[in-house]
């Protein structure tokens, strides 16, 4: 079984709900992963998604804020949500497919503007998140798995537009990557992004405050695709879908796409 996921943070599902389906009847993956869906779950227009065949939806929303969603073609099943951080918000849902597969879908803390948890609540939260992420991880290793989402962390000095610059700026400070590769050692996740286009710099995020986006291309890469080792060799064709990030009232995050031949 073949199957295309990708995974977008949409920046108000209702709002944007035009450019989801633009992408879902153009681009046509398996499974979508939504995140800061901003949205009660059963305030997501679903309509629209059923008719173009994504009739199986696994969600956790709130209202007005966080909010994550896996849109399926593929039979899902609910396989679990959690509160990492016990920060009451929706930042997680799993979906396990006939396949066999767990997909994680992850909205992790933006963690504010300043990267010291003493002065940034925010900040704090990221971290614990990320530690929880890392602690459930070792305690039940995941076989047959994705994770999925906008991680808010740009890891490599080449997954963001100027390394030098972005040290002390939240999203690529060395105390995130660091728990970033943490949760990645934990659970042995394969980056799967990377393992595709292994070189070169790559971003899935460009700032609103950009005049035009695409000629300043100042982005940095948050969004990701990892997997389990029983599967990551099963993984190809992945891309971010920059194309999405110029059409009408964009999210200014650009869709991630990888393959699976399982």
């Amino acid at each position: 079984m073949s199957f295309t996921l990708c995974t977008w943070n949409i920046n108000s599902v209702r709002l944007r709900e035009p450019i989801v389906l633009k992408l879902l009847e153009e681009q046509a993956p398996d499974v979508l992963c939504l995140q800061e869906c901003k949205s009660p779950v059963d305030k997501i227009p679903t309509e629209g998604f059923a008719a173009l065949g994504y009739t199986h939806m696994v969600a956790r929303g709130q209202k007005g804020y966080n909010g994550v969603a896996i849109l399926s073609k593929i039979p899902m099943v609910e396989a679990g949500a959690e509160d990492y951080a016990q920060l009451g918000h929706a930042r997680h849902i799993a979906g396990k497919l006939e396949n066999g597969v767990t997909i994680h879908n992850h909205y992790v803390p933006a963690g504010g503007d300043v990267a010291d948890r003493e002065v940034n609540e925010k900040f704090g939260n990221k971290l614990d998140y990320l530690t929880d992420m890392r602690d459930a991880y070792r305690a039940d290793a995941p076989k047959k798995s994705i994770v999925v989402g906008d991680l808010n962390i740009a890891p490599r000095e080449d997954d963001v537009w100027s390394h030098k610059q972005l040290l002390k700026v939240v999203s690529h400070t060395p105390i995130e990557v660091e728990h970033f590769h943490d949760v990645m050692e934990a659970g042995k996740w394969v980056d799967i992004t990377r393992q595709d286009i292994p070189d070169g710099l790559l971003y899935s995020w460009w700032s609103y405050r950009a005049k035009d986006w695409n000629a300043a291309d100042k982005g940095r890469r948050l969004d990701h695709v990892w997997a389990t080792p029983d599967i990551s060799n099963a993984a190809h064709g992945s891309r971010v879908y920059r194309d999405a990030r110029g059409w009408e009232k964009p999210s200014d995050h650009a869709p991630v796409f990888a393959t699976f031949d399982l």
